[in-house]
């Protein structure tokens, strides 16, 4: 059997906490995940990072695994004479076992219970993170997740096998929002619950919209003359254009609040999208325009840097 260093994989240090577990698990799920990640090996990586997690993340996998002892990533080794096998009395091969058959397999050995009754078994967890637009956040949506799981045959065998989940995302879903799915994870055995599915919500980043909590933010460029005079412009939102007043003399940086416009939130209020604004000069400005502006330099007295005067000697 070959040894991977699960804490390696994560980056942690074998005393970590569970909650160090956990942040590692989702940092790195993230990183490789396979929407997101530019790297080649991306995918491998992430199946590494969820196996690692899962071992990890149980206390008594976690307990058995640091029984194994610590060896180098790759290197063959048996399991001590008095580890406990996760399938009971039953023959159980290791050199032909993979370390994540194993594992899932011992949170599903059956402990005799009274009188010899097989002990119900609720059935493995799983755990996905899914990467979503924010457009779907705002709407809703629903996805496919295709995912390669260990479940146990008709003869106690743990085996891989490919499963197909659609899962609802309700509208308003959060960055790192975690949703639970009831009886979606592995099968029990002798009688036992099924086992959970938990969805780890990552939104995509957008290129217009920054997201804080469940507002909005934008950057809205405008020319001199439409923060001077003020203006009406129209303004991108995630259900449709709107048209936003800006009040004459705005100043860059002035946040301009558009309510209700932000991402859908429990109880029915949204949040709120704000409109920061952004001063912005033509590229290349004509000759008239050229013209209009010395004008307006040799009539206007606006000193933009007079607090200079008054502040340089404080």
């Amino acid at each position: 059997m070959k040894y991977k260093d699960y804490y390696s994989i994560l980056g942690i240090e074998r005393g970590a906490t569970a909650e160090d577990i956990k942040k590692s698990y989702r940092k790195l799920a993230h990183k490789y995940h396979p929407d997101v990640s530019k790297d080649p090996k991306g995918e491998e990586k992430f199946k590494e990072v969820a196996e690692a997690y899962n071992t990890l993340k149980d206390p008594e996998k976690r307990v058995a695994y640091d029984q194994l002892g610590s060896h180098r990533s790759g290197e063959d080794f048996q399991p001590p004479p008095n580890w406990n096998r996760p399938s009971g009395d039953a023959q159980f091969s290791f050199d032909d076992a993979d370390l994540a058959d194993l594992f899932a397999g011992l949170s599903g050995r059956q402990r005799g219970g009274p009188g010899g009754t097989p002990m119900r078994m609720p059935g493995e967890d799983y755990e996905v993170t899914a990467q979503i637009s924010l457009a779907d956040a705002y709407a809703g949506t629903e996805v496919e997740l295709n995912l390669t799981v260990p479940e146990r045959d008709k003869q106690g065998i743990v085996r891989r096998v490919p499963r197909v989940f659609k899962v609802r995302i309700p509208k308003g879903a959060k960055d790192g929002q975690r949703l639970r799915l009831a009886g979606r994870g592995g099968k029990g055995m002798n009688g036992g619950r099924d086992g959970d599915l938990y969805l780890n919500v990552a939104l995509l980043a957008h290129p217009l919209f920054r997201l804080s909590g469940h507002d909005l933010y934008i950057d809205l460029p405008l020319a001199p003359w439409e923060a001077v005079l003020g203006a009406t412009v129209e303004v991108p939102t995630l259900g449709g254009t709107v048209r936003l007043k800006v009040p004459p003399n705005t100043h860059a940086g002035q946040q301009l609040r558009l309510t209700g416009r932000g991402l859908p939130a429990p109880g029915g209020k949204a949040g709120d999208l704000f409109a920061l604004a952004q001063i912005v000069v033509p590229a290349a400005a004509g000759e008239k325009e050229r013209e209009l502006f010395k004008q307006l330099a040799q009539d206007s007295t606006f000193n933009p840097r007079e607090h200079f005067k008054s502040e340089a000697t404080t």
